[in-house]
């Protein structure tokens, strides 16, 4: 890679390696391909018009240099909108697609966004339906030809050697200590912070985790982008595969994923562990469809894969890994493209038992850690397996610095801390002491210097009888069964631990079928006393490795599954525990009116 500390300096890198499909997407059914070319081309000449538009700013101070909003999932246009605002010297302020209206008013208001590029009809509708209460938006450009906002592609014309001059000299006057994002924190206790960051805070991530990037074997360059490009995670791997000559696929839809992916045969990509519970889903479903010697040749290859290990299996386990590889894992391997090599996990935590079945099953997963703030990578888990340990983030990322606080909370520096709370400066002194950034996550590292996260700081509750418990871990271990879902451990200042348990209705359904139990959707099944009693057995087995206060004495079966769309999940698939808390109310006072049978040692 050639000496680069911006962002936008991956143009002049691809200009050496032109690609025919730097980057596509589908339309009308048909992939598109954006050559090199293409992309310089439409990103200085959207450079042009902003500038033309009075929208710049160079470098320095970020007050004085404007902010352009984008609210959009993944697709090309979103990376020549990026480039193009970062060679105005503008400020990109990208908002998740499904952000509420109300956050939506209170970023633009607060950055003063001077227009808004949306991904499709229905959100341009939404920026113009709070029009009022953002006095400095003045246009709004819509990416897709259908809506009441003016289409994009009309900012694009020729531009002049003198305009093009002109780009030239705001781009040269760009520093790596400059700005070039407002990334907003999607908060899962409190409102979202705008978090400052610079080229250089971004560019240092980059330079360090694309050489564990790079252990992935690939036969070509090639990777499909499903995760909004809002979030770090996958901004900052975007500008990997920009400035190392990948091709880049950006994904239709969540849905259209597993389509997609055996369309395009990407080598690598970005996920959350939540899909990873949804692919593994879908392969089990597809294997209770399985009968006679079929289903359990099935069921004993999902076994063994649970009881892979990283450190090494037993030849014997290798012979049966071979015949359940021949008969099985290739067929999971060609789902998902027949390509992929490696999954990069981050957001949240990944269940241990998924990690075993997949990378059993040849399809590794790299799981990692960071935050917004970190821009975001901290640690992860590399491909090769001396660099890799399950139930751990992994070991940290050249020029990162990591220490454990007294209280077990984990501290970074390095250059890819970001520079601070847009308009918050009381809040950025309070997670940035002696220029160690307070990540607010508990944790420890081993000999080896693997990271292990244990809980949020904020997260960890007192009960009653002042006794301090860790939610994270328990969920976390709990979740291994295949009978649930998703799960909130309870217990703040009251008696004894409970939970509220989202089942795997999937799994559910054919424990319930095989039962012949008379109960056919998910409200029916949470109120089964067969399937009460086998979730109990499912908690008192995990029980075991808890001491008596963590332990989960009482639950609640949900029958409608956490979501995005419904507001207790964030936009990273985390859990807004608040909004759970209010949302159940009436189930957990359920829980705690007890006459006082469950008392707390």
């Amino acid at each position: 890679m050639k000496q680069a500390g911006r962002l936008f300096d991956c143009i002049s890198v691809q200009a050496d390696r032109p690609l025919p499909d730097l980057l596509n997407a589908k339309s009308s059914g048909q992939w598109q391909a954006y050559t090199t070319e293409a992309v310089h081309r439409k990103v200085y000449e959207l450079a042009a018009a902003l500038l033309r538009m009075g929208i710049g700013g160079g470098g320095g101070n970020v007050e004085q240099r404007d902010k352009i909003a984008i609210i959009s999932p993944g697709r090309p246009e979103w990376i020549i909108t990026d480039l193009a605002v970062q060679l105005t010297g503008a400020i990109l302020v990208p908002l998740y697609p499904n952000t509420g209206e109300r956050e939506i008013a209170q970023i633009l208001s607060e950055t003063e966004a001077k227009c808004v590029f949306t991904g499709d009809c229905a959100l341009t509708d939404v920026i113009l339906s709070i029009k009022g209460q953002t006095p400095s938006v003045q246009s709004v450009f819509c990416f897709n030809d259908d809506s009441k906002g003016t289409f994009w592609e009309t900012l694009l014309q020729d531009i002049s050697p003198i305009e093009r001059n002109r780009i030239n000299q705001i781009a040269a006057g760009i520093h790596t200590d400059d700005i070039c994002t407002i990334i907003y924190t999607s908060g899962t206790m409190g409102s979202p912070k705008g978090v400052m960051l610079s080229h250089g805070n971004i560019m240092s991530n980059i330079t360090s985790a694309f050489p564990v990037l790079d252990q992935i074997p690939r036969p070509q360059n090639r990777a499909l982008s499903f995760l909004p490009l809002n979030h770090i995670f996958e901004k900052m791997v975007m500008y990997i595969y920009l400035f190392n000559g990948f091709s880049v696929y950006f994904a239709e839809n969540m849905e259209s994923i597993g389509a997609n992916m055996r369309e395009t045969g990407p080598n690598v990509f970005t996920a959350v562990p939540r899909l990873l519970e949804k692919v593994f889903e879908r392969i089990l479903a597809e294997g209770q469809k399985l009968r006679g010697i079929k289903a359990k040749i099935f069921n004993w290859s999902v076994h063994l894969a649970s009881k892979y290990e990283i450190s090494g299996n037993s030849p014997w386990y290798k012979f049966q890994q071979y015949f359940a590889d021949r008969l099985v894992y290739s067929k999971w391997r060609k789902a998902v493209g027949g390509n992929i090599q490696a999954i990069v996990v981050g957001s949240s935590a990944c269940p241990v038992r998924l990690e075993r079945i997949f990378t059993a099953a040849g399809i590794v997963i790299m799981e990692g850690y960071g935050l917004t703030e970190t821009s975001p990578v901290i640690a992860v888990n590399h491909y090769f397996s001396s660099g890799r340990k399950f139930g751990t983030v992994g070991q940290l990322l050249d020029d990162v610095q990591v220490t454990i606080a007294d209280d077990g909370e984990i501290l970074c520096k390095g250059p890819n801390v970001f520079k601070g709370y847009y308009r918050n400066e009381e809040l950025t002194r309070e997670v940035m002491q002696d220029s160690w950034f307070h990540t607010g996550d508990i944790g420890s590292r081993d000999e080896q210097g693997f990271l292990r996260i244990t809980d949020r700081k904020k997260e960890i509750f007192k009960t009653s009888g002042g006794k301090y418990v860790a939610p994270m871990p328990i969920e976390n271990r709990m979740k291994e069964s295949l009978y649930i879902e998703q799960m909130m451990v309870l217990g703040a200042g009251k008696k004894f631990v409970a939970a509220l348990i989202v089942p795997a209705f999937g799994q559910l359904g054919k424990w319930c079928s095989d039962r012949n139990l008379p109960c056919s959707t998910p409200a029916e099944m949470v109120h089964q006393p067969e399937v009460v009693a086998m979730i109990q057995s499912v908690i008192d087995h995990y029980n075991r490795e808890f001491n008596h206060v963590e332990q989960v004495k009482k639950f609640v079966l949900l029958p409608t599954e956490w979501t995005i769309e419904s507001g207790e999940l964030t936009p990273t698939s985390k859990m807004k525990r608040r909004i759970i808390l209010d949302k159940y109310a009436k189930e957990i006072d359920s829980i705690y009116e007890s006459d006082g049978t469950v008392p707390e040692l």
